[in-house]
C-alpha cells in the first residue's frame, strides 16, 4: 500500500534549479524585488530598479512572463486559468512591512514664539506649560529631559508642541531658555500668565 508522494512535498533539491539561490534586493526599500510593489513609495523603487537592474525591471514590468517568473502576483492570476484583464490597477498593501511614511508638517506658516503659562494642579500645586519650542526645531523630548534635570522635577511632552514641567518655574525659564538655545531671544518668549488646562 505504497502511495506516491506529491512533488510539492518532497524535501531536497529540485530539478532544474541551480543552488545556492541568489536573491536580488532593492536598494530603495531593502526588500526582495518581488515585494517592492507593496512598499508605500513604489515609484522610487521602480526608478532604482530601472537604473541599476534594467533586465529585472523589464521582467517585473512584463508581469513575470519571462523565464522563471519573477513576480508571484503576475503568475498567480495566469496559473489559475483566468485571462488577464486589460485593467492594470492593483490594490497596494495596507498592512505590514514598513508602512506608509508620514510626511513632516511644515512649520513655516506658524509664528516663531515660545509661550509660557502656569496652570493650577490641585489646591496649592501648579505646573508650567511651555509651548512653541518646536517652531525653532528643538527636540521636545531632549528639552523636557533638560528641564527635568535642571529643576529636579518631572517634565514631559504632552502634545505635539507642548512640554509640562511640574512646579512653578516660569520666571526661571525666561533666563534659562535663551541661555540653553541662543537662537531664541527673550523677545520671542511670551508670558501668558495663569491659564486653565
Amino acid at each position: 500500500m505504497a502511495t506516491e508522494i506529491p512533488e510539492r512535498l518532497i524535501i531536497g533539491p529540485k530539478e532544474g534549479v541551480t543552488y545556492p539561490l541568489t536573491v536580488a534586493y532593492c536598494g530603495n526599500c531593502s526588500m526582495p524585488l518581488e515585494y517592492c510593489e507593496y512598499y508605500p513609495d513604489y515609484e522610487k523603487c521602480k526608478q532604482w530598479l530601472e537604473k541599476n537592474l534594467p533586465a529585472e525591471f523589464e521582467r517585473m514590468k512584463m508581469g513575470g512572463t519571462g523565464d522563471g517568473g519573477a513576480t508571484g502576483a503576475g503568475n498567480a492570476a495566469n496559473a489559475s486559468g483566468e485571462a488577464a484583464d486589460g485593467d492594470e490597477t492593483k490594490k497596494t498593501q495596507k498592512r505590514g512591512g514598513k508602512g506608509i511614511m508620514k510626511t513632516k508638517k511644515t512649520k513655516d506658516d506658524t509664528p516663531k514664539k515660545v509661550c509660557l503659562s502656569r496652570s493650577a494642579r490641585g489646591k496649592r500645586k501648579s505646573v508650567t506649560v511651555v509651548t512653541g519650542l518646536a517652531t525653532f526645531d528643538i527636540d521636545l523630548k531632549l528639552a523636557a529631559k533638560f528641564f527635568g534635570t535642571k529643576f529636579a522635577c518631572g517634565s514631559s511632552v504632552t502634545g505635539d508642541d507642548e512640554i509640562v514641567i511640574q512646579g512653578d518655574v516660569k520666571d526661571e525659564l525666561f533666563d534659562i531658555i535663551p541661555e540653553k538655545w541662543p537662537e531664541i531671544d527673550e523677545d520671542y518668549i511670551d508670558d501668558l500668565g495663569d491659564q486653565k488646562r
